[in-house]
Protein backbone atom coordinates (compact mmCIF):
# COMPACT_ATOMS: atom_id res chain seq x y z
CA UNK A 1 0.00 0.00 0.00
CA UNK A 2 2.88 2.22 0.60
CA UNK A 3 4.63 1.51 -2.88
CA UNK A 4 1.49 2.04 -4.27
CA UNK A 5 0.87 5.40 -3.10
CA UNK A 6 4.29 6.60 -3.85
CA UNK A 7 3.56 5.90 -7.31
CA UNK A 8 1.03 8.51 -7.73
CA UNK A 9 -1.81 6.16 -9.32
CA UNK A 10 -5.05 7.50 -10.78
CA UNK A 11 -8.45 5.30 -9.84
CA UNK A 12 -10.07 5.09 -13.32
CA UNK A 13 -13.98 3.91 -13.23
CA UNK A 14 -15.79 2.48 -15.84
CA UNK A 15 -19.39 0.72 -16.28
CA UNK A 16 -20.10 -2.52 -18.19
CA UNK A 17 -23.49 -3.74 -19.60
CA UNK A 18 -24.60 -6.27 -16.85
CA UNK A 19 -24.75 -9.20 -18.94
CA UNK A 20 -21.46 -8.26 -19.94
CA UNK A 21 -20.23 -8.27 -16.41
CA UNK A 22 -21.31 -11.28 -15.45
CA UNK A 23 -19.41 -13.12 -18.36
CA UNK A 24 -16.32 -11.37 -17.56
CA UNK A 25 -16.27 -12.68 -13.76
CA UNK A 26 -17.91 -15.83 -15.06
CA UNK A 27 -14.94 -16.49 -17.31
CA UNK A 28 -12.55 -15.46 -14.53
CA UNK A 29 -13.60 -17.76 -12.31
CA UNK A 30 -14.96 -15.24 -9.47
CA UNK A 31 -18.00 -16.62 -8.38
CA UNK A 32 -18.89 -14.72 -5.65
CA UNK A 33 -19.05 -11.32 -7.71
CA UNK A 34 -20.75 -13.07 -10.60
CA UNK A 35 -23.64 -13.91 -7.81
CA UNK A 36 -23.50 -10.25 -6.61
CA UNK A 37 -23.86 -9.04 -10.11
CA UNK A 38 -26.94 -11.51 -11.06
CA UNK A 39 -28.46 -10.23 -7.45
CA UNK A 40 -28.18 -6.58 -9.06
CA UNK A 41 -30.21 -7.56 -12.87
CA UNK A 42 -32.15 -8.96 -10.73
CA UNK A 43 -33.26 -5.97 -8.75
CA UNK A 44 -33.34 -4.12 -12.04
CA UNK A 45 -30.11 -3.04 -12.62
CA UNK A 46 -28.66 -2.78 -16.14
CA UNK A 47 -24.86 -1.45 -16.08
CA UNK A 48 -22.52 -2.31 -12.93
CA UNK A 49 -18.78 -0.37 -12.63
CA UNK A 50 -15.63 -1.38 -12.08
CA UNK A 51 -12.08 0.40 -10.84
CA UNK A 52 -8.41 0.68 -11.91
CA UNK A 53 -5.93 1.53 -9.48
CA UNK A 54 -2.57 0.41 -11.41
CA UNK A 55 -2.41 -3.37 -12.83
CA UNK A 56 -5.28 -3.84 -10.53
CA UNK A 57 -9.24 -3.56 -11.86
CA UNK A 58 -11.93 -4.34 -9.24
CA UNK A 59 -16.01 -4.72 -9.31
CA UNK A 60 -16.67 -1.53 -7.18
CA UNK A 61 -19.41 0.97 -6.43
CA UNK A 62 -17.51 3.54 -5.67
CA UNK A 63 -16.25 6.61 -5.64
CA UNK A 64 -12.90 6.77 -4.83
CA UNK A 65 -10.49 9.80 -4.42
CA UNK A 66 -8.74 11.17 -7.48
CA UNK A 67 -5.41 9.32 -6.94
CA UNK A 68 -3.62 7.42 -4.08
CA UNK A 69 -1.59 10.32 -3.55
CA UNK A 70 -4.13 11.73 -1.50
CA UNK A 71 -3.54 9.04 1.03
CA UNK A 72 -1.15 10.38 3.80
CA UNK A 73 1.21 7.29 4.33
CA UNK A 74 0.51 5.83 8.20
CA UNK A 75 -3.06 7.53 8.54
CA UNK A 76 -4.00 3.47 7.56
CA UNK A 77 -3.54 0.16 8.91
CA UNK A 78 -4.79 -3.15 8.26
CA UNK A 79 -5.63 -4.46 11.93
CA UNK A 80 -7.77 -7.91 12.29
CA UNK A 81 -8.59 -10.84 10.49
CA UNK A 82 -11.79 -12.93 10.66
CA UNK A 83 -14.18 -15.78 9.13
CA UNK A 84 -17.12 -14.81 7.75
CA UNK A 85 -20.00 -16.95 6.06
CA UNK A 86 -20.36 -15.60 2.55
CA UNK A 87 -23.29 -13.43 2.52
CA UNK A 88 -23.64 -13.92 6.19
CA UNK A 89 -25.34 -17.57 5.98
CA UNK A 90 -23.59 -20.28 8.01
CA UNK A 91 -25.06 -22.84 5.26
CA UNK A 92 -22.51 -21.01 2.83
CA UNK A 93 -18.64 -21.15 2.77
CA UNK A 94 -16.49 -19.58 5.60
CA UNK A 95 -14.43 -16.96 3.61
CA UNK A 96 -11.92 -14.63 5.56
CA UNK A 97 -12.44 -10.89 6.02
CA UNK A 98 -9.59 -8.39 6.65
CA UNK A 99 -10.98 -5.42 8.54
CA UNK A 100 -8.95 -2.24 7.73
CA UNK A 101 -8.88 1.31 8.84
CA UNK A 102 -8.17 4.47 7.22
CA UNK A 103 -8.22 8.14 8.58
CA UNK A 104 -7.27 11.69 7.13
CA UNK A 105 -3.62 11.77 9.19
CA UNK A 106 -1.75 9.64 11.04
CA UNK A 107 -2.80 11.70 14.63
CA UNK A 108 -6.55 10.62 13.80
CA UNK A 109 -5.94 6.73 13.41
CA UNK A 110 -3.71 6.90 16.03
CA UNK A 111 -6.55 8.38 18.43
CA UNK A 112 -8.68 6.32 17.10
CA UNK A 113 -6.37 3.24 18.28
CA UNK A 114 -5.86 4.35 21.48
CA UNK A 115 -9.55 4.47 22.10
CA UNK A 116 -9.70 1.09 20.92
CA UNK A 117 -6.79 -0.12 23.32
CA UNK A 118 -8.60 1.57 26.04
CA UNK A 119 -12.22 0.00 24.77
CA UNK A 120 -10.55 -3.51 25.12
CA UNK A 121 -9.29 -2.28 28.33
CA UNK A 122 -13.15 -1.58 29.49
CA UNK A 123 -14.89 -4.42 27.50
CA UNK A 124 -18.01 -4.66 29.98
CA UNK A 125 -18.14 -8.36 29.49
CA UNK A 126 -14.44 -9.27 30.55
CA UNK A 127 -14.85 -6.74 33.62
CA UNK A 128 -18.47 -8.08 34.47
CA UNK A 129 -17.33 -11.62 34.34
CA UNK A 130 -14.08 -10.33 36.50
CA UNK A 131 -16.13 -8.39 39.34
CA UNK A 132 -18.78 -10.92 39.61
CA UNK A 133 -21.42 -8.98 38.10
CA UNK A 134 -22.75 -10.85 35.36
CA UNK A 135 -22.52 -14.14 33.46
CA UNK A 136 -24.21 -15.47 29.78
CA UNK A 137 -25.25 -18.70 29.12
CA UNK A 138 -25.34 -21.22 25.56
CA UNK A 139 -28.97 -22.17 27.27
CA UNK A 140 -30.23 -18.60 27.11
CA UNK A 141 -28.55 -16.71 24.37
CA UNK A 142 -28.24 -12.59 25.27
CA UNK A 143 -29.94 -12.90 28.41
CA UNK A 144 -27.75 -11.98 31.08
CA UNK A 145 -27.72 -13.63 34.51
CA UNK A 146 -27.23 -11.12 37.21
CA UNK A 147 -25.07 -12.67 39.82
CA UNK A 148 -25.42 -11.10 43.05
CA UNK A 149 -23.58 -7.75 42.78
CA UNK A 150 -24.33 -7.27 39.37
CA UNK A 151 -28.00 -7.23 41.29
CA UNK A 152 -27.02 -5.10 43.67
CA UNK A 153 -26.15 -2.37 41.38
CA UNK A 154 -28.97 -3.37 38.89
CA UNK A 155 -31.31 -2.47 42.14
CA UNK A 156 -29.41 0.73 42.56
CA UNK A 157 -30.22 1.85 39.23
CA UNK A 158 -33.82 0.98 39.60
CA UNK A 159 -33.56 2.98 42.90
CA UNK A 160 -32.70 5.97 40.84
CA UNK A 161 -35.16 5.31 38.10
CA UNK A 162 -38.05 5.46 40.50
CA UNK A 163 -36.23 8.51 42.52
CA UNK A 164 -35.09 10.50 39.26
CA UNK A 165 -36.47 8.65 35.93
CA UNK A 166 -39.63 8.27 37.40
CA UNK A 167 -40.13 10.87 40.13
CA UNK A 168 -43.67 12.55 41.54
CA UNK A 169 -46.93 12.13 39.85
CA UNK A 170 -45.98 8.27 38.17
CA UNK A 171 -47.86 5.15 39.12
CA UNK A 172 -45.60 1.98 38.58
CA UNK A 173 -47.63 -1.19 37.59
CA UNK A 174 -46.54 -4.37 36.68
CA UNK A 175 -48.57 -6.76 33.79
CA UNK A 176 -48.26 -9.88 32.68
CA UNK A 177 -45.46 -11.07 30.24
CA UNK A 178 -47.81 -12.82 27.95
CA UNK A 179 -50.29 -11.61 26.26
CA UNK A 180 -53.34 -12.54 23.27
CA UNK A 181 -51.94 -11.67 19.54
CA UNK A 182 -55.26 -9.87 19.35
CA UNK A 183 -53.95 -6.95 21.71
CA UNK A 184 -51.13 -7.04 19.34
CA UNK A 185 -53.01 -6.76 16.09
CA UNK A 186 -54.95 -3.91 18.02
CA UNK A 187 -51.86 -1.94 19.30
CA UNK A 188 -50.45 -2.11 15.21
CA UNK A 189 -47.29 -4.72 16.82
CA UNK A 190 -48.41 -7.59 14.78
CA UNK A 191 -48.19 -6.48 11.37
CA UNK A 192 -45.15 -4.57 11.99
CA UNK A 193 -42.72 -5.87 14.73
CA UNK A 194 -44.04 -9.83 15.12
CA UNK A 195 -41.01 -11.11 13.46
CA UNK A 196 -38.97 -9.76 16.50
CA UNK A 197 -41.56 -11.32 18.98
CA UNK A 198 -41.36 -14.49 20.40
CA UNK A 199 -44.64 -16.51 20.06
CA UNK A 200 -46.42 -19.05 21.30
CA UNK A 201 -49.21 -21.10 20.03
CA UNK A 202 -51.71 -22.48 23.01
CA UNK A 203 -53.35 -25.42 22.02
CA UNK A 204 -55.91 -25.68 25.10
CA UNK A 205 -56.91 -21.95 24.54
CA UNK A 206 -56.37 -22.35 20.97
CA UNK A 207 -54.64 -19.20 20.50
CA UNK A 208 -51.57 -17.38 19.12
CA UNK A 209 -49.55 -15.42 22.03
CA UNK A 210 -46.78 -12.88 21.98
CA UNK A 211 -44.07 -12.46 24.42
CA UNK A 212 -44.07 -8.98 25.60
CA UNK A 213 -41.73 -7.01 23.49
CA UNK A 214 -42.69 -3.97 24.97
CA UNK A 215 -45.08 -2.39 27.57
CA UNK A 216 -47.42 -0.07 25.61
CA UNK A 217 -50.24 -1.89 24.99
CA UNK A 218 -50.90 -3.02 28.19
CA UNK A 219 -50.83 0.39 29.61
CA UNK A 220 -53.32 1.51 26.95
CA UNK A 221 -56.14 -1.25 28.96
CA UNK A 222 -55.09 0.27 32.22
CA UNK A 223 -55.93 3.45 30.87
CA UNK A 224 -59.25 2.11 29.46
CA UNK A 225 -60.10 0.24 32.04
CA UNK A 226 -61.44 3.07 33.82
CA UNK A 227 -63.79 6.33 32.88
CA UNK A 228 -60.92 9.57 33.02
CA UNK A 229 -61.73 13.12 33.21
CA UNK A 230 -59.20 15.55 32.47
CA UNK A 231 -58.81 16.30 35.51
CA UNK A 232 -57.23 12.89 35.38
CA UNK A 233 -54.23 13.85 33.13
CA UNK A 234 -51.50 14.17 32.61
CA UNK A 235 -52.18 9.79 33.87
CA UNK A 236 -48.25 8.25 33.79
CA UNK A 237 -47.80 4.79 33.76
CA UNK A 238 -44.11 3.34 34.69
CA UNK A 239 -43.19 -0.43 34.36
CA UNK A 240 -39.60 -1.56 34.69
CA UNK A 241 -40.27 -5.43 34.23
CA UNK A 242 -38.27 -7.66 31.63
CA UNK A 243 -39.23 -7.95 27.87
CA UNK A 244 -38.41 -10.01 25.25
CA UNK A 245 -37.32 -9.29 21.55
CA UNK A 246 -35.94 -11.54 18.57
CA UNK A 247 -33.42 -10.19 18.09
CA UNK A 248 -30.87 -11.72 14.99
CA UNK A 249 -28.21 -14.03 16.83
CA UNK A 250 -25.23 -12.24 15.12
CA UNK A 251 -26.50 -8.92 16.24
CA UNK A 252 -26.19 -9.88 20.19
CA UNK A 253 -23.10 -8.28 22.58
CA UNK A 254 -23.17 -8.80 25.96
CA UNK A 255 -25.51 -6.50 27.95
CA UNK A 256 -24.86 -3.86 25.04
CA UNK A 257 -27.58 -6.09 22.68
CA UNK A 258 -29.94 -8.93 24.48
CA UNK A 259 -33.24 -10.03 23.93
CA UNK A 260 -33.92 -10.06 27.81
CA UNK A 261 -34.44 -6.23 28.43
CA UNK A 262 -36.05 -3.88 31.12
CA UNK A 263 -36.58 -0.36 30.74
CA UNK A 264 -37.18 2.65 32.64
CA UNK A 265 -40.57 2.46 30.84
CA UNK A 266 -42.97 5.05 31.32
CA UNK A 267 -46.11 6.41 29.06
CA UNK A 268 -47.96 9.19 29.62
CA UNK A 269 -50.96 10.24 28.57
CA UNK A 270 -52.03 12.95 28.04
CA UNK A 271 -53.67 16.54 26.37
CA UNK A 272 -52.30 19.00 23.70
CA UNK A 273 -52.66 21.49 25.92
CA UNK A 274 -49.89 19.77 28.24
CA UNK A 275 -48.09 18.03 25.70
CA UNK A 276 -45.16 20.66 25.22
CA UNK A 277 -45.00 21.09 29.30
CA UNK A 278 -44.41 17.26 29.48
CA UNK A 279 -41.68 16.67 26.90
CA UNK A 280 -39.97 19.73 28.56
CA UNK A 281 -39.80 18.59 31.59
CA UNK A 282 -38.44 15.31 30.14
CA UNK A 283 -35.83 17.03 28.37
CA UNK A 284 -35.00 18.70 31.57
CA UNK A 285 -34.43 15.06 33.25
CA UNK A 286 -32.43 13.61 30.84
CA UNK A 287 -29.55 16.97 31.18
CA UNK A 288 -29.51 15.88 35.00
CA UNK A 289 -29.37 11.95 34.75
CA UNK A 290 -26.52 11.95 31.93
CA UNK A 291 -24.59 14.42 34.57
CA UNK A 292 -24.73 12.04 37.17
CA UNK A 293 -23.34 9.42 35.52
CA UNK A 294 -20.45 11.64 33.40
CA UNK A 295 -22.30 11.17 30.24
CA UNK A 296 -22.11 13.95 28.13
CA UNK A 297 -24.88 14.81 25.28
CA UNK A 298 -23.07 14.36 21.84
CA UNK A 299 -26.74 14.40 19.09
CA UNK A 300 -29.93 14.74 19.48
CA UNK A 301 -31.91 13.39 16.25
CA UNK A 302 -35.36 13.85 15.43
CA UNK A 303 -36.93 10.63 13.68
CA UNK A 304 -39.56 11.23 11.05
CA UNK A 305 -42.55 9.51 9.38
CA UNK A 306 -41.20 6.22 7.89
CA UNK A 307 -42.53 4.81 4.87
CA UNK A 308 -44.83 2.57 6.82
CA UNK A 309 -46.49 4.18 8.83
CA UNK A 310 -50.04 4.54 11.14
CA UNK A 311 -52.31 7.22 10.96
CA UNK A 312 -52.93 10.06 9.02
CA UNK A 313 -50.43 12.59 7.66
CA UNK A 314 -51.60 15.63 9.33
CA UNK A 315 -51.76 14.07 12.76
CA UNK A 316 -48.02 13.25 12.01
CA UNK A 317 -47.01 16.88 10.98
CA UNK A 318 -48.66 18.20 14.36
CA UNK A 319 -46.53 15.66 16.10
CA UNK A 320 -43.11 16.55 14.84
CA UNK A 321 -44.12 20.13 15.00
CA UNK A 322 -44.72 19.19 18.76
CA UNK A 323 -41.22 17.79 19.37
CA UNK A 324 -39.34 20.27 17.11
CA UNK A 325 -40.77 23.14 19.75
CA UNK A 326 -40.10 21.23 22.49
CA UNK A 327 -35.84 20.85 21.77
CA UNK A 328 -36.18 24.58 21.02
CA UNK A 329 -37.14 25.43 24.61
CA UNK A 330 -35.05 23.93 25.88
CA UNK A 331 -32.63 25.36 23.54
CA UNK A 332 -31.02 22.13 22.37
CA UNK A 333 -29.33 21.60 18.85
CA UNK A 334 -31.04 18.49 17.04
CA UNK A 335 -30.78 16.83 13.52
CA UNK A 336 -33.65 15.33 11.33
CA UNK A 337 -33.57 11.83 11.02
CA UNK A 338 -35.96 11.38 7.79
CA UNK A 339 -38.39 8.40 7.87
CA UNK A 340 -36.56 6.67 10.74
CA UNK A 341 -39.92 7.30 13.05
CA UNK A 342 -41.32 4.43 14.95
CA UNK A 343 -44.88 3.37 13.11
CA UNK A 344 -46.93 4.67 15.31
CA UNK A 345 -45.13 8.01 15.85
CA UNK A 346 -41.89 10.35 15.45
CA UNK A 347 -39.24 10.11 17.95
CA UNK A 348 -36.40 12.41 19.80
CA UNK A 349 -33.07 10.24 20.41
CA UNK A 350 -30.42 11.30 22.58
CA UNK A 351 -26.83 9.98 22.37
CA UNK A 352 -24.06 10.51 24.49
CA UNK A 353 -20.45 10.26 24.38
CA UNK A 354 -18.53 8.45 27.31
CA UNK A 355 -15.26 9.21 28.91
CA UNK A 356 -13.41 7.68 25.99
CA UNK A 357 -15.28 9.53 23.39
CA UNK A 358 -17.70 6.88 22.17
CA UNK A 359 -21.04 7.46 21.57
CA UNK A 360 -24.08 5.76 22.68
CA UNK A 361 -28.03 5.96 21.60
CA UNK A 362 -29.63 6.28 25.16
CA UNK A 363 -32.77 8.26 25.77
CA UNK A 364 -36.21 8.10 23.84
CA UNK A 365 -39.44 10.15 23.64
CA UNK A 366 -41.65 9.27 21.07
CA UNK A 367 -44.81 11.27 20.58
CA UNK A 368 -48.37 9.45 19.74
CA UNK A 369 -51.35 9.86 18.10
CA UNK A 370 -51.94 6.53 16.52
CA UNK A 371 -52.23 3.81 19.37
CA UNK A 372 -54.49 6.28 21.59
CA UNK A 373 -57.18 5.87 18.39
CA UNK A 374 -56.54 2.17 17.97
CA UNK A 375 -57.30 1.56 21.39
CA UNK A 376 -60.37 3.94 21.65
CA UNK A 377 -59.43 5.69 24.55
CA UNK A 378 -61.01 8.15 25.72
CA UNK A 379 -61.36 11.11 28.53
CA UNK A 380 -63.86 13.65 29.38
CA UNK A 381 -62.36 16.77 28.26
CA UNK A 382 -64.15 20.07 30.82
CA UNK A 383 -66.85 20.89 28.13
CA UNK A 384 -68.06 17.56 29.03
CA UNK A 385 -67.17 15.92 25.20
CA UNK A 386 -65.02 12.66 25.14
CA UNK A 387 -61.51 13.15 23.50
CA UNK A 388 -58.53 11.15 22.58
CA UNK A 389 -55.31 11.30 24.53
CA UNK A 390 -51.88 11.76 23.17
CA UNK A 391 -49.40 9.52 24.63
CA UNK A 392 -45.02 10.37 25.18
CA UNK A 393 -43.84 6.76 25.20
CA UNK A 394 -40.44 7.49 27.52
CA UNK A 395 -36.97 5.80 28.67
CA UNK A 396 -34.60 8.03 29.87
CA UNK A 397 -31.97 5.90 30.80
CA UNK A 398 -33.45 3.17 28.12
CA UNK A 399 -32.31 -0.12 28.08
CA UNK A 400 -31.69 -0.66 31.97
CA UNK A 401 -29.50 -3.93 30.91
CA UNK A 402 -27.75 -1.53 27.83
CA UNK A 403 -27.28 1.48 30.16
CA UNK A 404 -25.66 -0.86 32.84
CA UNK A 405 -23.31 -2.41 30.09
CA UNK A 406 -22.18 1.24 28.87
CA UNK A 407 -21.43 2.48 32.71
CA UNK A 408 -19.42 -0.26 33.08
CA UNK A 409 -17.31 0.54 30.31
CA UNK A 410 -17.86 4.10 31.42
CA UNK A 411 -16.52 3.70 34.65
CA UNK A 412 -13.82 0.68 33.94
CA UNK A 413 -15.77 -0.93 36.68
CA UNK A 414 -15.04 1.25 38.98
CA UNK A 415 -18.44 2.35 39.72
CA UNK A 416 -19.07 5.74 42.05
CA UNK A 417 -19.40 4.68 45.65
CA UNK A 418 -23.43 4.86 45.61
CA UNK A 419 -23.11 1.72 42.81
CA UNK A 420 -20.40 0.15 44.04
CA UNK A 421 -21.05 -3.49 44.90
CA UNK A 422 -19.02 -3.41 47.94
CA UNK A 423 -18.45 -0.35 49.39
CA UNK A 424 -15.73 -0.91 52.03
CA UNK A 425 -14.05 -3.84 52.37
CA UNK A 426 -12.58 -4.58 55.54
CA UNK A 427 -9.30 -7.05 55.24
CA UNK A 428 -8.11 -8.70 58.52
CA UNK A 429 -4.24 -9.18 59.79
CA UNK A 430 -4.83 -11.92 61.81
CA UNK A 431 -7.58 -14.49 63.03
CA UNK A 432 -7.25 -12.32 66.38
CA UNK A 433 -8.75 -9.34 64.24
CA UNK A 434 -11.91 -11.09 62.40
CA UNK A 435 -14.24 -10.52 65.03
CA UNK A 436 -13.73 -6.55 65.77
CA UNK A 437 -13.44 -6.29 62.23
CA UNK A 438 -16.91 -8.33 61.79
CA UNK A 439 -18.28 -5.89 64.35
CA UNK A 440 -17.13 -2.58 62.45
CA UNK A 441 -18.80 -3.94 59.49
CA UNK A 442 -22.35 -4.44 61.25
CA UNK A 443 -21.25 -1.27 62.25
CA UNK A 444 -21.46 0.32 58.90
CA UNK A 445 -24.20 -1.84 57.49
CA UNK A 446 -26.63 0.04 60.12
CA UNK A 447 -25.49 3.25 58.39
CA UNK A 448 -26.55 2.16 54.97
CA UNK A 449 -23.31 0.97 54.00
CA UNK A 450 -22.30 -2.07 51.91
CA UNK A 451 -19.23 -3.47 53.76
CA UNK A 452 -17.58 -7.21 53.37
CA UNK A 453 -14.96 -8.95 55.30
CA UNK A 454 -12.06 -10.87 54.41
CA UNK A 455 -10.77 -13.24 56.47
CA UNK A 456 -9.29 -15.58 54.86
CA UNK A 457 -5.90 -17.08 55.69
CA UNK A 458 -4.05 -15.11 53.35
CA UNK A 459 -1.14 -12.27 53.64
CA UNK A 460 -2.45 -8.90 53.87
CA UNK A 461 -1.01 -7.51 50.46
CA UNK A 462 -2.70 -10.63 48.72
CA UNK A 463 -6.08 -9.51 50.26
CA UNK A 464 -5.32 -5.98 49.29
CA UNK A 465 -4.44 -6.84 46.20
CA UNK A 466 -7.94 -8.83 45.68
CA UNK A 467 -9.64 -5.73 46.81
CA UNK A 468 -7.47 -3.31 44.95
CA UNK A 469 -8.90 -5.33 41.65
CA UNK A 470 -12.10 -5.91 42.70
CA UNK A 471 -12.27 -1.81 42.37
CA UNK A 472 -13.89 -1.87 45.97
CA UNK A 473 -13.69 2.33 46.49
CA UNK A 474 -12.28 1.91 50.91
CA UNK A 475 -10.39 -0.83 52.21
CA UNK A 476 -9.79 -0.99 55.60
CA UNK A 477 -6.81 -2.82 57.13
CA UNK A 478 -7.42 -3.81 60.98
CA UNK A 479 -4.58 -4.95 63.03
CA UNK A 480 -4.03 -4.69 66.72
CA UNK A 481 -3.05 -0.69 66.06
CA UNK A 482 -6.14 -0.37 64.57
CA UNK A 483 -8.24 -2.54 66.83
CA UNK A 484 -7.22 -0.06 69.90
CA UNK A 485 -7.57 3.52 68.05
CA UNK A 486 -11.01 5.20 67.41
CA UNK A 487 -9.31 6.18 64.38
CA UNK A 488 -9.56 4.10 61.12
CA UNK A 489 -6.55 3.65 58.74
CA UNK A 490 -8.44 4.19 54.99
CA UNK A 491 -6.70 3.60 51.23
CA UNK A 492 -8.64 4.96 49.10
CA UNK A 493 -9.39 3.80 45.78
CA UNK A 494 -7.23 4.51 42.85
CA UNK A 495 -4.30 5.66 46.02
CA UNK A 496 -1.28 3.41 47.58
CA UNK A 497 -1.35 5.74 50.38
CA UNK A 498 -3.64 5.37 53.01
CA UNK A 499 -5.28 8.86 55.29
CA UNK A 500 -6.04 8.58 59.27
CA UNK A 501 -9.74 9.63 59.68
CA UNK A 502 -11.92 9.36 62.90
CA UNK A 503 -14.39 6.71 62.49
CA UNK A 504 -17.87 8.86 62.81
CA UNK A 505 -16.38 11.48 59.96
CA UNK A 506 -15.87 8.12 57.86
CA UNK A 507 -19.12 6.91 58.20
CA UNK A 508 -20.48 10.20 57.34
CA UNK A 509 -18.28 11.07 54.23
CA UNK A 510 -19.19 7.44 52.98
CA UNK A 511 -22.92 8.11 53.63
CA UNK A 512 -22.84 11.11 52.11
CA UNK A 513 -21.72 10.32 49.00
CA UNK A 514 -24.30 7.58 48.61
CA UNK A 515 -27.05 9.86 49.34
CA UNK A 516 -25.48 12.77 47.64
CA UNK A 517 -25.05 9.66 44.44
CA UNK A 518 -21.20 11.97 44.49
Amino acid sequence: MAHLIKQNLKFEKFELPIDEAIAKEKESGEIYKQELIEDLKTAGETTVSYYTVGDFTDLCRGPHIENTNKIVPGSFKLNKLAGAYWRGDEKNKMLTRIYGLAFLTREELGEYLTMIEEAEKRDHRRVGKELDLIMMHDIAPGMPFFLPKGMIVLNELIKFVREHSYGEGYREVRTPQILNSELWKTSGHWGHYKEDMFCIHHEEDNAVLGVKPMNCPAHMLIFKRDIRSYKDLPLRIAETTTLYRNEKSGTLHGLTRVRSISQDDTHIFTTSDSLLEEISKLLDKIKFIYKIFDLKIDEIHLSTRPESFLGEKEDWDKAEDNLKEALRKAELAYQINEGDGAFYGPKIDVKVKDVIGRQWQLATIQLDYQMPQRFELEYIDEDGKAKTPIVIHRALLGSMERFLGILIENYAGAFPVWLSPVQVKLISVGEGHISHCQNLAEELKSKGIRAEVDSNNETVGNKTRKAVNEKVPYILVIGDKEMESDKLVVRDRGSRETREIGKEEFFEEVVSKINNRN
